[in-house]
């Protein structure tokens, strides 16, 4: 029986994203749960292979195989976007070279999801300096999917052992978080939170929203009654409809563990709110997901990490998890 067929961009050639790719061809696990085909460049994997002394790719795969033969493959592959030179470059150096050929390879995944050729897409680190130096504007992936995938709506969503966190804000500076915030929003990442987390998990999740200011505002102390105003009525909303919401929880103690064992999933209203508890309890093992799109996408939870890229030194696991919970979406 065939696994699903995930389409795994390979990212910024100048970060970790080609290292961590040929960990993910090489790990045999990764089988039973899928069959991960790497966009990305195949001269370029093997120009990795040999600095870091990993396996090269077995298998290659052209656009026009591609085309012919993608719903019958069964192995680990590259599918090989010719195009990029492999020689003109510094691992380890940001330019809009790199940038332009990361971006290049989340279009073309994009375009296979939305063929109906891959059933899910999981995303290596792109570099947000590169993507701008490369005139492509984008704050990041999560931005890119919902936009050309048409989204209605959509969030960023991170899954861990640890804990499960939505932003209702994302890469956005602090003064715009009040404006960017509206009930409307908080209710649609709650719903989306709940749904996700059902078919992921497989039962009806608990969730807690956390305020905006600290002490959640302690009765309009703090702040301009966000709390009351904008967060709660979202609540509100979300219990009316049948799911399982308490808050707003004063942030600082949101995340004690106490508190996270008695909770599935956070919605926090800005990065940093989720980011800094997450990545203090889960570094290299949460996944990044982006919720409400047509065809499962889930990511990494790092960055190019350029200052170690193609030493040998990247730790695949976060790619391997973000493949297998790609397949547990689709399934």
């Amino acid at each position: 029986m065939l696994k699903p067929l995930i389409a795994v961009t390979m990212g910024d050639p100048a970060g970790v994203g080609p290292e961590i790719c040929l960990q993910l061809l090489a790990n045999e696990s990764v089988r039973e749960f899928a069959t991960p085909v790497v966009f990305g460049d195949a001269r370029l994997l093997a120009r990795c292979a040999r600095q870091t002394g990993l396996p090269a790719p077995k298998r290659i795969i052209s656009e026009i195989e591609w085309a012919d033969k993608c719903a019958s493959i069964d192995e680990p592959a590259v599918l090989d976007l010719f195009g990029f030179n492999v020689e003109d470059f510094t691992p380890g150096i940001v330019s809009a070279k790199t940038g332009a050929a990361g971006y290049r390879y989340v279009e073309k995944s994009i375009e296979a999801a939305l063929a109906g050729q891959v059933a899910a897409v999981s995303t290596a680190p792109l570099n947000k300096e590169a993507l701008h130096a490369a005139g492509i504007k984008y704050p990041g992936h999560t931005e890119m999917f919902a936009e050309k995938m048409a989204a209605g709506r959509s969030c960023m969503t991170f899954f861990s052992q640890e804990m499960i966190c939505s932003l209702a804000t994302v890469h956005i500076g602090y003064q715009d978080v009040v404006p960017t915030l509206t009930t409307q929003r908080i209710l649609d990442v709650i719903e989306l939170t709940a749904e996700a987390v059902q078919r992921v998990r497989g039962k009806k999740p608990r969730m807690v929203v956390c305020g905006l200011n600290p002490h959640a505002g302690e009765h309009g102390l703090f702040g301009r009654g966000e709390e009351e105003a904008i967060i709660r009525p979202a609540i509100e909303a979300a219990k009316a409809k049948g799911i399982t919401v308490e808050g707003p929880v004063p942030p600082d103690t949101a995340f004690i563990a106490s508190k996270r064992a008695a909770v599935d999933a956070y919605i926090c209203m800005y990065h940093d709110q989720a980011l800094i508890p997450l990545k203090a309890l889960a570094f290299d093992s949460a996944v990044n997901t982006t919720l409400g799109l047509p065809v499962p996408r889930t990511s990494v939870d790092h960055g190019t990490a350029c200052d170690i890229a193609w030493q040998g030194k990247a730790n695949g696991f976060s790619l391997v998890e973000a493949v297998r919970l790609a397949a547990r979406m689709v399934g």
